[in-house]
């Protein structure tokens, strides 16, 4: 009997010890976790910080962009009037020449060159 109360006290001590060690692992482990949350609440507010950045970047991009979209399509409808306004010239130029041809074939009695 005399060896029984001693090891049972050296295993109820070292049962005391590894949950002592435990509770100093998880208090370590509070305190990184601490320290790790910290560390992350200065990360979001910083994306933050970026995000509202580009978002205020993208804003005067898109004005820009807007604005440089807006002299494309002027000028684009620029160059249509002036294409248009060629081919309505190209146009009349052409009903001129066949009215000309038409004349010619008339008098001196060709067939017509127009297909029915």
């Amino acid at each position: 009997m005399g060896d029984e109360p001693d090891s049972l006290i050296l295993r109820l001590l070292r049962d005391m010890r590894a949950e002592m060690a435990t509770k100093s692992d998880i208090a370590d482990l509070r305190s990184e976790m601490e320290m790790l949350r910290a560390a992350l609440r200065s990360e979001v507010y910083s994306l933050r910080t970026d995000v509202a950045s580009d978002i205020a970047v993208l804003q005067a991009e898109d004005k820009k962009t807007r604005k440089e979209l807006g002299e494309q399509i002027s000028g684009l409808r620029h160059a249509v009037t002036a294409y248009h306004s060629s081919v309505i010239g190209h146009g009349v130029l052409i009903s001129e020449l066949e009215a000309r041809v038409r004349r010619v074939e008339l008098h001196l009695d060709l067939p017509s060159t127009e297909t029915n």
